[in-house]
This record gives C-alpha cells, structure tokens and sequence, in this order.
C-alpha cells in the first residue's frame, strides 16, 4: 500500500482564543527533519497532553473534507486545518492499523494511536461542539512514533512497509473508545496491543478495573 504524503506542515504556538496552540500548522517546502518527538521547527503549547514521542507525527485524511463541508459547509478546510503534520488522500482511520510501520522519505514511522479530540479544535474551527463531533464522526486523525529518523519532503510516497496487527484498523479502535465502550473481550485485547500507546492501554486497563468510563467533558470543553 502506497500513497501520496500531499503536505508536510508544522506550526509556532500562538494565542487560539483563550488558550495557546500550534495548531495551526503551514505547509513547509523542501525535505523537513524528522526526529523522536516529530517534526523540525513544529512545537506544542502543551506538552502534558500533546506531543511526546508516542505524538511525534500527525496524520489527518483529505478525504474526509467532503463529509465536512456536507455538514459544516463553512468549515475551514485546506491542509492543516486539523493541525496535522502530514495531509493527504488515500488512507483514512479504516485503512490504517495500530502499529503499521511506514516509510516516508528516509523516516521510518509506526502508528501509535488514533487522535483524541481536545477542546482547542472547538476554538480553531469556531463551532464550540467541534472536538465532540470529530470523536464521535471517527475521522479523528491518528500519530505515529518515528522509529527510525530521517527527512520527509511533501510529494514523497508514504509506504507500508509492515503490518502487525491487520484486526486491529484504527476504526475498531476508535469504536471501542467511544462506542461499544465496555466490552471485555475488546479491552483486554487493548491493554494487551503492545505498539499501542501505553497511555491507550492505560485507559482500556482501568476501565476493565472500575468498569465506567471516564469522563470526557474537560477534554472536550464541555465543563461549566
């Protein structure tokens, strides 16, 4: 498997409304460097919850602005808008697997975890229920750890180099999240996916322990 990496972009933290992000991100031209916590000169104004080497890279599918526009008409839409790092076509959340392993450019990548929506794209895109709506729309975007440094360029081939775990595409993961969010079976073969984020394998663990969910609403700006 085999697509085109249509933009690579980083971004400067910056204010965003209330708060600080690098969200918005800009396609950069030329090879950019690639090392273990993501890309040259892209920053986060978080680094409790965002970046980090198991959030070095973000993905987000092109192909989903068509079921976006349909909804959100007036949406911004044009690579970076999600604040990824890699924008394309060809590959969505059905069409990628915990711990594949991509070549881009000379940067060997491996899929660490889909992308939990935060309250900032409320504030990026201007519609306050926007992180609730990429969650429970599944086109979330996903990370990859990079295993291997090196530079990517945009225009390069992103190429499947191997795949670990076919059962487990990142849509089944994300239905477990935010769906079917109690179902045994699911959650122990989550905790137990070793290239899954341990952060991810942490969650599935604790609600197998507690049996609840946990609560979502701060992370999604619905608090107050």
């Amino acid at each position: 498997m085999q697509v085109v990496i249509g933009a690579v972009l980083t971004g400067r933290v910056a204010p965003l409304g209330t708060a600080t992000s690098a969200i918005a991100k800009a396609p950069v031209e030329g090879s950019v460097a690639v090392g273990p916590l993501g890309l040259a000169g892209d920053e986060q104004a978080d680094r409790r919850v965002h970046g980090g080497p198991d959030k070095a890279v973000h993905h987000y599918a092109l192909d989903h602005a068509a079921a976006w526009r349909a909804d959100l008409p007036d949406l911004l839409e044009r690579p970076g808008a999600f604040g990824e790092n890699f924008s394309g076509f060809g590959l969505t959340e059905r069409d990628v697997c915990v711990g594949d392993l991509w070549r881009a450019g000379s940067t060997l990548l491996q899929v660490s975890q889909a992308r939990q929506p935060c309250f900032k794209l409320n504030l990026r895109f201007g519609v306050p229920d926007m992180a609730r709506r990429v969650q429970a729309s599944g086109r979330t975007g996903w990370y990859y750890r990079v295993i291997e440094p090196g530079l990517v360029t945009a225009g390069e081939a992103l190429t499947l180099v191997e795949r670990r775990h076919p059962d487990w595409p990142l849509s089944r993961l994300l239905h477990h999240l935010y769906v079917d969010r109690l179902d045994t079976a699911a959650l122990r073969a989550i905790a137990a996916l070793a290239p899954l984020a341990e952060s991810w394998r942490t969650l599935a663990a604790r609600r197998l322990a507690s049996g609840a969910v946990e609560d979502w609403r701060r992370r999604l700006g619905e608090e107050g």
